[in-house]
């Protein structure tokens, strides 16, 4: 008897059970600390070295081409493993099992943070994480500037584009949250237009980018506006995972009014501290906008993106990596992306509301930015420099 899926593997694909994914996915899933650089070395440790199923060559492929696609590039790495491994059913049943552990984690740690009369260290210990996720934010796009600086090109032109292109979505970030993405776009598309007057490209080549020129269309409340900011985090979301904060904090803070600030600042520290990718996140706020059911909404708007992503192009994953139209749109999307997170710690350190949390802020920053250690032993210390304060007196949002 053929089994389920059978009939939609690719080509090559070795003869993994489904079983086996569901195990080995959900362990990943489950102790998956640290974001995309854990995902991606516990995934290639288990389908490269340990089992075989995938060759290191296709396994290096498969990251390159996941980091062109908006959205959670280790998510769809999963994805992608799963899909190589299993087709179809693989993909779903896979992704599926990668997200859900971190997702009821966060869900659960939401309802703890954002119920009406939490205990006092709980209210702590978010104050002091919330207060270092403006440095984890430097951080972040720090970490991704050499990789840009280099792809862009060694021309003092070339390094002057990357600069403006940073500095748009930096002011985007900073002053006008809810048109991001559009600052994203025009980058990539400026970037297009000035490598086509040196190297024309065919018709064809342009319609690559047709999916990412989605309108921005302004939402008028409830579900609906849930959906959108959702859907912008997993469909218009590019250059790595912590891009999600400038794109959700205007909407959920200032637009739509489903959270404070300092909410804001713990749901970002709670998408550091679970396991799983970092656009769970976007489970917070929908938490804080319609309960479990606003919770799920949103991380199933967010994350289906990366799983049509994978299934319909998957099989095209090297005609995507030579495309010039796309690599040309993320040449010039990602500096304004770098920007971007920069520029989100501007309205998250203003979010502060004491002086105590300046010094948390401080020491998160030396710990992250000149000791260069990990993000999350320092939301942790963070967290518990938090409950320190308020149990000595320190003020403190009720």
């Amino acid at each position: 008897m053929t089994e389920p899926g059978a009939d939609s593997l690719p080509r090559g694909a070795a003869q993994v059970s489904l079983a086996t994914i569901v195990r080995e996915w959900t362990r990943i899933g489950c102790i998956g600390f640290g974001g995309p650089p854990t995902h991606i070395a516990l995934l290639r440790r288990l389908c490269v070295d340990e089992r075989q199923w995938i060759p290191a060559r296709e396994f290096e492929d498969g990251v390159a081409a996941t980091n062109l696609l908006p959205g959670p590039a280790s998510t769809q790495l999963a994805i992608f493993c799963a899909w190589r491994l299993r087709g179809t059913a693989g993909a779903v049943v896979g992704g599926l099992c990668f997200i859900t552990p971190g997702l009821v984690l966060i869900l659960v740690l939401a309802a703890v943070f954002l119920s009406s009369h939490p205990p006092e260290w709980i209210l702590g210990a978010a104050a002091g994480a919330g207060a270092a996720v403006p440095a984890v934010a430097v951080n972040a796009a720090s970490g991704l500037v050499p990789a840009s600086w280099m792809r862009i090109g060694p021309r003092r032109g070339q390094h002057l584009r990357w600069l403006c292109y940073a500095l748009a979505g930096g002011a985007a970030a900073a002053v006008v949250g809810p048109y991001l993405v559009l600052v994203l776009v025009a980058c990539g598309l400026a970037e297009i237009v000035i490598r086509r007057e040196h190297r024309p490209t065919g018709p064809a080549t342009a319609r690559a980018v047709v999916p990412a020129l989605v309108g921005h269309v302004a939402a008028a409340g409830g579900l609906g506006a849930l959906v959108w900011v959702a859907f912008k985090v997993g469909a218009l979301s590019y250059g790595g995972g912590f891009v999600i904060v400038p794109l959700m904090q205007h909407d959920a803070v200032t637009t739509y009014h489903w959270m404070t600030g300092a909410q804001f600042l713990n749901a970002v520290a709670l998408g550091q501290v679970t396991p799983g990718p970092v656009v769970q996140t976007v489970a917070v706020v929908g938490y804080a906008a319609g309960g479990v059911t606003g919770g799920l909404l949103a991380a199933l708007v967010a994350f289906a993106p990366s799983f049509c992503f994978v299934l319909f192009g998957g099989p095209r994953f090297d005609q995507i990596r030579a495309n010039s139209s796309v690599q040309a749109f993320l040449t010039g999307a990602g500096p304004a992306v770098i920007g971007a997170i920069a520029g989100s710690a501007i309205p998250l350190g203003l979010a502060l509301g004491h002086l105590w949390q300046l010094a948390v802020l401080g020491l998160a920053a030396v710990w992250l930015l000149a000791l260069r250690r990990g993000v999350v032993i320092a939301i942790i210390g963070a967290g518990a420099l938090g409950v320190v304060a308020v149990l000595a007196g320190a003020p403190f949002n009720h």
